[in-house]
């Protein structure tokens, strides 16, 4: 494992801003990996990863499936759907039962907040939260950082979460991250999809979508969690659009160009302009191309990579 993150990863509240920017120096090189002919490195050949997800999930579970296959590692993905937890076994004995065949690592992502942390206080093997119920998604703030600082410094950097802040785990991973690495955040959403007391921890509160823009450089749209909500959170969908969505009449009128970052899956028409998603300020796209690289640093950190053998590391394909 690498001295400096621990044995696992299950959020950015734990870690400082030297933790953090390792995992993101760290994945510089991995880019390039993705661009080459031959999409493979043999840095973590004969390790074999175990992606258990508990809820849907198509985006996280296919970027942690790329970054482990193109750093070599054996990859076993459980659908517990037809797994034996629907039988009635628990979280644990089903972890035990995997690493009793002798697995490294698990990715997990659970409806429960602090389930990736409970698992990781019972195994050996390494755990990476792939989010873990309204408590933190960390490699989507990484990533989501990682394309900030590609285009701008973080710090100093006014960056606005948009949307459901209340069911959001990306939305606290993202204060987090963004806080330890400098910049100023502000959150902007109707006041029954913000957490209560948000402001102590230290960000700033929007009611209006106008008054955010004007103020920020960077905005990361989150989408309405329809599947967390019971009725009463919105009005309606089109009324949500109407006071909160992010258009492109509303960025026009903005003081300055704002990077437009979104979590997905998008829910077009609803918290974000198709005009704005697919427009010359969206960085959405990059995101996702950054997820891999960001994952296969935390991989290769917590298999115990050496942040200065990276570089190294990227430089012949597997054979």
């Amino acid at each position: 494992m690498s001295p400096a993150l621990g044995k696992d990863l299950l959020g950015l509240e734990p870690l400082c801003a030297d933790d953090i920017r390792l995992i993101l120096d760290t994945a510089e090189p991995f880019k390039e990996i993705s661009e080459r002919a031959i999409k493979k490195v043999p840095v973590l050949r004969g390790k074999t990863i175990v992606n258990l997800f508990f809820e849907a999930s198509t985006r996280t579970r296919i970027s942690f499936e790329f970054a482990e296959k193109r750093l070599s590692a054996d990859t076993v993905n459980v659908a517990t759907a037809a797994s034996s937890v629907q039988k009635g076994e628990t979280l644990v004995d089903t972890a035990r039962n995997l690493e009793a065949m002798r697995i490294d690592m698990v990715v997990i992502r659970h409806g429960a907040s602090g389930a990736a942390k409970f698992l990781a206080d019972r195994i050996q093997s390494n755990v990476i939260n792939a989010g873990d119920g309204k408590h933190e998604h960390p490699t989507q703030a990484l990533l989501d950082l990682l394309t900030i600082r590609d285009r701008r410094p973080i710090e100093g950097s006014k960056v606005c979460i948009v949307g459901d802040v209340l069911h959001s785990r990306v939305a606290r991973s993202n204060i987090w991250g963004l806080l330890k690495l400098g910049a100023e955040v502000a959150v902007c959403g109707p006041q029954s999809l913000l957490p209560l007391g948000i402001e102590q921890l230290g960000v700033r509160v929007f009611r209006r979508i106008e008054e955010a823009i004007e103020w920020a450089d960077v905005l990361n749209v989150l989408r309405l969690q329809l599947e967390r909500m019971q009725a009463g959170y919105v009005p309606s969908q089109r009324e949500y659009y109407r006071v909160f969505g992010v258009t492109l009449e509303r960025l026009e009128r903005a003081p300055r160009g704002l990077l437009i970052l979104h979590p997905g899956p998008m829910n077009r028409g609803v918290e974000i302009d198709s005009r704005v998603a697919d427009g010359p300020h969206s960085v959405i796209l990059n995101q996702v191309t950054n997820g891999v690289a960001v994952r296969m640093a935390v991989l290769y950190l917590l298999a115990g990579g050496r942040p200065e053998l990276a570089e190294a590391a990227k430089g012949g394909p597997e054979r």
